[in-house]
């Protein structure tokens, strides 16, 4: 009962801050299943791990497409762009150890929370980021709230961040949103609040690739995980929506500083665990 109540809860957390931030929450749920379910080899972590970010995004998506904010021409592109890389990462977690997968993930964490809290606050801020040239797509959205935003991106340059977001998704169970997101806004200059929900939306559709090519592996036949992912998907669901709200009511600079605390924090806690 403790440990139901305890995923529930996990669940709820990675719901909210996920999508508040337009990740998965994997970079949550991955830390929490190393430390309290040791016996989980890595690619079992990373399969509940995307099942679970699976759930997220697509509760985070109907809740973003409620709000305007989702540049699905952007994301149907990225997201046809991650399904190579995605089934490739499921593969390829098989043969990779323990303490290798800590480091790795752990570094990266570390590595991207420094050049997020860093990073000039005003070039997250902005609404217009027009940019003009050869390969540039325009695009201008208003979502329901009444607000417009105007933004070029190289659509090429978008495609290949999507197929290295693709493959480390599933490698480390991330979800991908904590790197989509960043290159999204500092790279392609997609304003925050777009670029968290296009990304929730791109992740629901390159994490749910992920979940079948896990489950034709046989992955899911062990009942506990089948359990683990059930009772972390009552909260995650309702934190999905909950993080979508809120993210209508907080600025652009503090859910980029907020996604920067909490990876360092965890990137860390990865690198100087020990079992």
């Amino acid at each position: 009962m403790e440990n139901t109540l305890l995923l529930i809860i996990v669940g709820l957390i990675i719901g909210t801050v996920g999508t508040l931030i337009g990740a998965g929450g994997g970079f949550i749920l991955v830390p929490f299943l190393l430390f309290f379910y040791p016996q989980f080899e890595p690619e079992t972590v990373t399969a509940i791990s995307i099942a679970v970010v699976a759930l997220n995004s697509i509760s985070g998506s109907f809740a973003y497409a409620r709000s305007g904010r989702i540049d699905y021409k952007a994301g149907v592109t990225f997201a046809l762009y991650t399904i190579p890389g995605s089934i490739l990462g499921v593969w390829t977690v098989k043969y990779i150890d323990q303490k290798t997968f800590n480091i790795i993930f752990g570094i990266l964490l570390v590595v991207l929370s420094i050049y997020l809290f860093f990073k000039n606050r005003k070039v997250v801020a902005q609404k217009i980021t027009q940019v003009t040239g050869k390969g540039y797509k325009h695009t201008k959205l208003t979502d329901k709230a009444g607000t417009t935003y105007e933004y070029s991106y190289k659509q090429s340059f978008g495609a290949i961040i999507s197929v290295f977001v693709g493959y480390i998704s599933p490698l480390l169970g991330i979800g991908g949103g904590i790197i989509h997101v960043p290159a999204m806004v500092n790279w392609l200059r997609f304003p925050v609040h777009i670029a968290t929900a296009t990304s929730h939306f791109i992740l629901a559709v390159m994490a749910t690739v992920s979940v079948i090519t896990h489950a034709f592996s046989g992955t899911y036949s062990n009942n506990e995980i089948i359990l683990t992912i059930v009772y972390l998907s009552l909260g995650v669901v309702p934190g999905a929506q909950l993080g979508a709200y809120f993210s209508h009511r907080i600025k652009s600079h503090i859910i980029i500083r907020a996604l920067a605390v909490c990876l360092i924090i965890v990137g860390f806690r990865i690198l100087f665990y020990k079992r």
